[in-house]
């Protein structure tokens, strides 16, 4: 995606022309069986989840290009304020939530 984000609420050398609203997006998932059978023997031997943290990452990563495609649909050039959330929903499945504000901006001239 071609928005870029921040988590602070401003881009250094760009002003902000307009706020386009909060974007957000939010996937839930489960893991699968073989992720599901390897975070339980790691659970239980102890150690890094590997299946559980690639399952975290392309979560994460799919929520925040829906929160791009958001902004992008728009009319936004940037996206300030990001942050995500996550939940667990019962034992089976994970919430992930990506948000900040949709802006638009122009670059400071010097």
């Amino acid at each position: 995606m071609s928005v870029p984000c921040t988590t602070t609420f401003e881009f250094e050398g760009f002003r902000i022309t307009e706020y386009k609203g909060l974007v957000r997006g939010l996937v839930v998932r489960a893991p699968t069986i073989s992720q599901g059978i390897m975070g339980g023997l790691k659970s239980i031997v102890g150690g890094k989840i590997e299946a559980y943290r690639e399952m975290c990452e392309t979560v994460r990563k799919e929520a925040l290009d829906d929160l791009l495609t958001d902004a992008e649909e728009l009319g936004a050039n940037g996206v300030v304020g990001l942050r995500y959330e996550s939940s667990d929903l019962g034992n089976s499945a994970t919430e992930v939530l990506c948000y900040g504000t949709a802006v638009v901006m122009t670059a400071v001239s010097s």
